[in-house]
């Protein structure tokens, strides 16, 4: 043992003899409990940064404290490989997007391995080998044959640079997280997944999830999104009426205006001969749409122009465009 602790030394022979030895290798022992431990695969952009140390550390920390009770535990690694950013990065540099791929990917696979986490390397993928794709689109299309996934025009956040649609947790300030590029919202035709159609079994299954903690459920219980109440259309000339839906139709005789998204139709008739309204859908459509955000910012909106009728009562209630609305 040198007098002198040398990590640079020690930490690199420790790790090679983890390397040879296959030490975090995951192999079935009979009786033996077993623990299944996975972070989220990272995007192979050619660099390690902070993220994904705090991430992996503290994935790495509870593997370590399972494997340490005696379990076998199974904690893989992989790549989140695919998509248009890995594209455009290799158009950027001019090289071709396999080879930039694989070469981040070996560059960051070393980084992790300098770091000393306890993966099961055997296990390793990216989500662009042929190996593993064949089993999304087996998946995919054996869902489509059982009518589990419909496609339908919808409004998405599209990042200009990238070149692809990003999920509302990705804008950030009304900018893509990657690009930065300001977010647009358009409208394209999209896949959906008939998740709605085992809504209740999946909130009922949440109670017989143990070891859950509370706060997670809650959010998977916000996320499913069930909710009953009623659906109800205000008559007006045009646009055969403004369907609603609401959980309080106790409240209905308090209505005084109704509310539609930049993006409805409605709001882009009126949009079209008056600039003021114009420019304010304008600023809408960069605006963040997450809804935790959305229910913290100002809320805004201007008069439509346009009236409905209340169906009960029949008395004219005015359209307003709002920044809440989401559509």
């Amino acid at each position: 043992m040198p007098e002198i602790y040398d990590p640079q030394i020690l930490e690199s022979e420790e790790q090679a003899r983890w390397h040879s030895e296959e030490t975090f290798k995951a192999e079935e022992t009979p009786g033996q409990d077993k623990f299944y431990c996975l972070a989220m695969f990272p995007y192979p952009s050619g660099q390690l940064h902070m993220g994904h140390v705090r991430t992996y550390t503290l994935g790495d920390v509870i593997a370590r404290f399972q494997r340490l009770t005696g379990k076998t535990v199974l904690q893989p690694m992989g790549w989140d490989a695919f998509g248009l950013p890995a594209e455009n990065a290799a158009i950027k540099h001019q090289v071709a997007p396999a080879d930039w791929t694989r070469n981040n990917i070996a560059h960051m696979k070393q980084q992790m391995q300098r770091l000393g986490f306890a993966y099961d390397w055997s296990r390793e993928f990216a989500t662009c080998d042929p190996a593993y794709y064949r089993w999304e689109q087996w998946l995919f299309t054996e869902m489509f044959r059982q009518g589990l996934v419909y496609k339908k025009a919808a409004w998405v956040n599209w990042d200009p640079i990238d070149q692809t649609v990003l999920a509302n947790e990705q804008v950030v300030d009304g900018k893509g997280w990657r690009s930065g590029a300001p977010v647009e919202r358009r409208q394209l035709a999209q896949w959906f997944v008939k998740i709605t159609d085992y809504a209740e079994e999946l909130l009922n299954a949440l109670d017989d999830l143990p070891g859950w903690p509370e706060k997670i459920k809650l959010m998977q219980r916000n996320w499913i999104g069930r909710s009953e109440g009623l659906e109800l259309t205000f008559p007006m000339p045009e646009f055969d009426g403004v369907t609603v839906y609401t959980t309080r139709p106790d409240t209905l005789m308090g209505v005084t205006y109704l509310a539609v998204a930049p993006q409805h139709p409605i709001a882009q008739k009126a949009a079209a001969n008056n600039p003021e309204l114009n420019t304010f859908i304008d600023a809408c459509q960069q605006v963040k749409v997450a809804e935790a955000e959305m229910a913290k910012m100002e809320k805004r909106g201007m008069d439509t122009g346009y009236t409905a009728q209340h169906p009960l009562t029949g008395e004219e209630i005015p359209i307003w465009v709002a920044n809440f609305v989401l559509m």
